[in-house]
């Protein structure tokens, strides 16, 4: 049974790209809302944690803001939980760029840099190709598609938990997901249609209408 007026917390740290967010989660007929405050965080149906730009820049600010709890207690509590791009870095136990910090531990896993030796260019900026590697609600919808993605980081973590990855010198996880916890490295909202089944099926666990099987 779905829930009645389900919204999804966007989490406030300053990050960018929130505009495009913000409408794209609209566009697939939830409300959103951009909060920083712990109480609206936990009384969310869904919680999407954006961010474009540096992992440690990304952490001082929402330490700052004292949002880790809450965001660990939504957790606990089991409402789901969308990162995107650096958020969805921020999920994981640390990252090594500008020195070691500490991310929200949501997922086992370390962030590190691409490798400068494979030939690629980095940042990875541009369309890569989706190889699914756990099918499922979420993933059905990006199987063998291109999605968008600017990142000079990956994360590296057990097979378990990467539901998909691009290959890029390195297979680069490019959905992770944890129970309740999902994660994408590519930007939904800026992947076109099939970004937007990304968002449809994040709404649709929002609202309960699915379970990610």
């Amino acid at each position: 049974m779905s829930k009645e007026n389900p919204f999804i917390a966007v989490i406030d740290y300053g990050a960018g790209n929130i505009r495009n967010v913000m409408k794209a989660i609209d566009y697939v007929g939830l409300p959103a809302k951009l909060t920083k405050d712990p109480a609206e965080i936990l009384s969310a149906d869904g919680i999407v944690i954006p961010g474009v730009g540096a992992y440690k820049a990304a952490m001082d600010k929402i330490n700052a803001t004292e949002l880790v709890e809450p965001i660990q207690e939504a957790a606990n509590n089991k409402i789901p939980i969308l990162g995107v791009c650096l958020g969805m870095q921020l999920l994981f136990d640390s990252s090594t760029e500008f020195g070691e910090t500490k991310g929200f531990g949501l997922i086992p896993g370390e962030v590190v840099t691409l490798p400068r030796n494979t030939g690629f260019k980095v940042p990875q900026m541009g369309w890569n190709q989706n190889n699914v590697a756990i099918e499922n609600t979420l993933t059905q919808g990006i199987k063998d598609e291109y999605t968008y993605f600017v990142h000079s980081y990956y994360v590296k973590t057990d097979a378990k938990y990467i539901a998909a990855s691009v290959d890029y010198g390195v297979q680069v996880p490019s959905i992770v997901i944890k129970d309740n916890i999902i994660g994408a490295q590519f930007h939904p909202e800026k992947s076109g249609e099939v970004g937007l089944r990304v968002w449809r099926a994040f709404a649709d666990l929002v609202s309960e209408k699915t379970v990610i099987v």
